[in-house]
């Protein structure tokens, strides 16, 4: 019985963090959900019967609205629950977030366009690859405005990004001869289905960006990525492989490493980039990389990525790409 209690405990102060450091401010409907399920020991036991892998708000949350709609009050949340559990159950045991944030480009463009071009980019948990278009995207930064590229189509998103900091602000796209994305289960953005997922992973509310999500999907599909289905740990070696040496090869991951458990895999996969040669990108929760973490200055705001090269941290990052708070040096 305390084990069981003990299990609610760490489940409803996870929905609470969530809460406080990420949906405060991006999402009140989600701020507000998510603190309904930290105090409701109904929902809190449903969670119980899922995976520890597959507890996360994110996750619920988009399942609920994936199948239901969104609900408006914690009440309405009880109500679906007890009424679709079993499908609820299916939609998060069958899917995973997967959220492919286009507008963390913002966050990754500073650092490439610092890099020897033309840039080989290879993406590890690349989901449907709109983080490896980065040069068909426009970027406004305040300071500094970067339109997208003629060939991208009138359509194309312009991503916005608040900086602070001595941000080295990109006045263009970096030229790639080459990409590639590796991926557990790949996004095939011709399949509706998919796709619907990826827009119900959107948070209610951030309507700005669930139209930059829907322009940056059409851009794709022109010309989509190659997204090759493995495992980091067993097939990242043969993509690094087939990157033209002529190429600056880069290596990066943005939300991706937490999902990789336990810290062991997460060290060898960094031993296996580090060996690489690449320029290594990492765009991660702090708790992630706890010595990229005690090289940096505390974060501005709870709930930031931290930004590194080859280890070395050089910025906090909005979750997703709205914002850069530099501190570091390249």
């Amino acid at each position: 019985m305390a084990t069981a209690q003990g299990e609610l405990e760490r489940i409803s102060a996870r929905y609470l963090r969530f809460a406080i450091d990420e949906a405060r401010g991006e999402s009140e409907l989600y701020e507000r959900l998510a603190r309904g399920v930290a105090a409701s020991r109904e929902l809190l036991t449903f969670l119980t019967s899922l995976p520890a892998d597959k507890r996360q708000p994110n996750l619920f949350l988009a399942a609920v609205r994936h199948l239901c709609g969104i609900p408006e009050s914690e009440d309405r949340l009880v109500e679906i629950v007890r009424r679709e559990d079993r499908r609820i159950r299916a939609v998060m045991l069958a899917r995973t977030t997967q959220t492919n944030e286009p507008g963390r480009c913002s966050s990754l463009l500073p650092v490439l366009a610092q890099l020897p071009e033309p840039l080989a980019l290879l993406e590890v948990g690349a989901s449907a690859g709109l983080c490896l278009i980065p040069d068909r995207y426009g970027y406004d930064y305040g300071a500094q405005r970067i339109e997208p590229a003629a060939s991208a189509g009138g359509a194309a998103p312009v991503f916005p990004c608040a900086t602070s900091g001595a941000v080295p602000l990109p006045t263009r796209v970096p030229q790639i001869a080459w990409r590639a994305g590796l991926d557990l289960n790949p996004i095939d953005l011709r399949a509706a289905a998919e796709v619907a997922w990826l827009e119900t992973l959107v948070w209610p509310g951030q309507v700005g960006r669930a139209e930059r999500l829907r322009a940056a999907i059409a851009i794709a599909r022109l010309d989509p990525p190659n997204i090759v289905r493995g495992d980091l740990l067993t097939d990242l070696e043969p993509l690094i492989a087939a990157a033209p040496r002529d190429a600056t090869l880069v290596i990066f991951h943005t939300a991706t490493l937490a999902y990789v458990s336990p810290r062991a895999k997460r060290d060898r996969f960094a031993a296996t980039v580090r060996g690489s040669g690449a320029f290594w990108i990492s765009n991660e929760a702090p708790s992630v990389s706890p010595s990229f973490a005690e090289a940096a200055p505390p974060a501005p705001a709870p709930g930031r990525f931290l930004l590194a090269l080859n280890g070395k941290p050089l910025a906090w990052t909005g979750a997703h790409g709205q914002s850069i708070d530099w501190f570091g040096s390249l």
